[in-house]
């Protein structure tokens, strides 16, 4: 089979390339630099997903597409996530139809349903919020809705909804985390009692060729996908912080305070015109003081899907890569 993996250097991007290529799949990843850590195997091409002419010419002549390429984050500007995330993947939409692609894969997020309050065990019907928090969810629900609108009979289409993806290699979460606890901010936000959802990189990745392999059946579905249990977040930050020698979170304020700190700073950020990213925003409060976790009983009916690496085994694999970086 020939795929594609937009967005194929990054983490999430880079473990389905891989696993497709261990596969003995034939695997190409686009992405905006060259990827020393891909396998020799993998051929890359350097480019811009809101390029349509290239992803013209990319898709041709492939199997499926896995799009997993987007603007991340919880601030930037606007017209940046809208034009990544939402022209992006109308372009990918596009030029998968123009090449006669038969399956697209596409990577979305459970913060597509998400507004402001908690989401306890809720499945794929929840219907998507009147108002975001934040640039990155409201535009990826965008997209989504786009994925699925695409699906027929030219086009299979499918999308998964990993939350927090973790793991050795993960270059987002677990490091700021530990960044934040280095430098003394580290911060609780709210009663500390909170569950959330995970999903180990590994597990994600079995989720996207479990889709794949699913289609066309599956078409125009979307799917939560886990590592089975929520934990509880301050927990699991602790013993990430304790396995790697740190103090546990002590310090706490009020989810009410987080709250008004993120929309004072989201307002003197934006007066500003300054771009890096606020220390507290009212997105990144809300996620750090509300539960958000789902039913993925829908995965495993339709898709197969289990977790291929447990928790305790996950957290023993990141804990040794943290301890040797090069292996990770």
């Amino acid at each position: 089979m020939r795929t594609l993996v937009t967005g194929g250097g990054g983490f999430l991007g880079s473990g389905i390339a891989k696993s497709l290529h261990e596969k003995q799949h034939d695997v190409t990843v686009v992405g905006r630099h060259h990827y020393s850590h891909l396998p020799k195997g993998i051929k890359q091409f350097q480019g811009d997903i809101r390029d349509f002419d290239f992803l013209r010419k990319v898709t041709a002549g492939m199997d499926a597409v896995f799009h997993v390429a987007a603007f991340p984050g919880i601030w930037g500007r606007a017209e940046d996530f809208y034009s990544i995330n939402v022209d992006g993947t109308r372009n990918v939409i596009k030029a998968c139809l123009l090449s006669t692609v038969p399956k697209l894969i596409f990577t979305s997020s459970p913060s597509v349903i998400y507004g402001n309050s908690s989401l306890e065990g809720v499945d794929e019907t929840t219907p998507y919020p009147e108002n975001y928090l934040s640039e990155y969810p409201r535009t990826k629900a965008i997209a989504e809705k786009l994925v699925m609108e695409a699906n027929g009979p030219d086009l299979a289409t499918v999308s998964i909804r990993p939350h927090l993806i973790w793991g050795p290699g993960d270059p987002h979460l677990v490091p700021r985390l530990l960044a934040k606890a280095d430098k003394g901010r580290l911060v609780r936000v709210g009663q500390g009692e909170n569950r959330v959802d995970i999903i180990y990189i590994d597990n994600a990745v079995s989720a996207h060729l479990k889709a794949c392999d699913a289609l066309p059946s599956v078409g125009g579905k979307v799917f939560f996908v886990s590592d089975g249990e929520p934990v509880n977040m301050w927990q699991w930050i602790n013993e990430v912080l304790k396995k790697t020698g740190r103090p546990a979170v002590t310090r706490s304020i009020s989810y009410r305070t987080a709250s008004g700190l993120g929309c004072f700073l989201e307002k003197i950020y934006s007066l500003g015109n300054i771009k890096r990213e606020p220390p507290m925003t009212r997105f990144l409060a809300s996620q750090l003081a509300t539960s958000h976790y789902f039913d993925s009983s829908l995965a495993k009916r339709d898709l197969g899907y289990e977790p291929v690496v447990t928790a305790e085994e996950g957290m023993n694999r990141l804990i040794q890569s943290l301890s040797n970086p090069q292996e990770g």
